[in-house]
């Protein structure tokens, strides 16, 4: 919060006429009875704080992968690539968290299956606050199509216009006034502040929407988290939570595995048995909130209100709530295997992300 955060308390879908839905986060146990609005920027450093004090990380800004060291078909390590130059770290696992376009995948040869479930893409872009924070996530559907808005850092509005899935180079050929008004269509109450601040398309962030699952999240001495493992939209905003409920559960099959001199596949693989459930039924629950919030038609726009309202006003909309918000409830943080102190690490086998 002190390096800027926005606290969010209702999600919202509405059209021009009425809001069909409103969900109320603080029926959600405290403290977490809201959503954080987060630049990513700000939860890297607050991490990087965390970190620090522990004798064993060492943190290389301005690193890239470059490729991985390999033995026998075992990932050993890594090669490091900076403005001085290359530089080898060797590593008993090494932990893939690099994204949807996962460069670690990529170098340890593993397949990662797209699948254009979703029939959209976002074009992202950030407006001054016209009012100061609102406290809620609103999707707007009006006659255009349907956008998502929400209180960004510093003072800001985070807007999310949707466009139909592989539009975006058609609409953008129609140039920035073009974009401009349609977005401003999408959220007139906004429209002012878009024609002011939106001069030119390179003020968007196209974002490809896509689910992806790799076709297995480790090898011997590589694991893959995330994004990195599995993609999804950003619908719900579960992107950060996921992974991080990854490492929570990753954490005591790498103590157990370092611990026993095992990091082979076999090994690691506990970590992917025991989240795969969870991801599977992330994927389809997004699957069928896209379909609902941002599906055209007329049997959609027909069914949208109804089961807006069941959601909304029933035990079966805490349930999705609940589920969406906090993932799995029974994965916990194994705070047992921490130590308050730690012997100086190795640097040549020091763990490397």
């Amino acid at each position: 919060r002190e390096r800027g955060a926005h606290e969010l308390r209702h999600f919202r879908l509405g059209d021009s006429r009425r809001v069909l839905m409103d969900i109320d986060y603080k029926k959600l146990p405290a403290p977490h009875d809201h959503l954080l609005s987060v630049p990513q920027r700000h939860l890297l450093e607050e991490l990087l704080d965390a970190c620090r004090p522990y004798d064993g990380f060492t943190y290389l800004d301005g690193t890239r992968v470059s490729g991985l060291v390999e033995d026998g078909g075992a990932v050993r390590g890594a090669f490091l690539r900076d403005s001085r130059g290359e530089r080898t770290v060797r590593a008993r696992v090494v932990v893939g968290a690099d994204g949807r376009y996962s460069k670690t995948r990529m170098l340890a040869g593993i397949e990662n299956d797209r699948h254009d479930v979703f029939d959209l893409d976002v074009l992202w872009f950030k407006i001054p606050a016209p009012a100061g924070p609102t406290g809620v996530v609103r999707i707007h559907r009006s006659a255009a199509t349907p956008a998502l808005a929400y209180d960004s850092w510093p003072d800001r509005i985070q807007i999310g216009w949707t466009l139909p899935h592989k539009g975006y180079q058609e609409i953008a050929a129609r140039g920035i006034e073009y974009v401009r008004a349609e977005a401003a269509r999408a959220l007139p109450e906004y429209a002012d502040a878009i024609h002011e601040h939106i001069r030119a398309l390179t003020d968007l962030t196209l974002l490809d929407v896509f689910a992806a699952r790799a076709r297995t999240w480790v090898r011997d001495g590589l694991v893959l988290i995330g994004d990195s493992a599995h993609t999804h939209s950003p619908l719900g905003a579960q992107g950060i939570n996921l992974a991080i409920q990854d490492a929570a559960v990753l954490h005591p099959v790498l103590v157990r595995a370092l611990r026993d001199g095992d990091t082979g596949a076999g090994s690691l693989a506990a970590y992917e048995q025991a989240r795969s459930p969870d991801i599977d039924a992330v994927m389809k629950l997004q699957v069928m909130q896209s379909k609902g919030m941002f599906g055209g038609g007329r049997i959609a726009g027909a069914l949208r209100p109804r089961v807006a309202r069941l959601i909304s006003r029933t035990p079966i909309g805490d349930r999705i709530t609940r589920r969406i918000a906090l993932g799995n409830p029974s994965i916990r943080i194994r705070d047992d295997l921490f130590r308050p102190t730690s012997r100086p690490a190795d640097r040549s086998t020091a763990p490397c992300a």
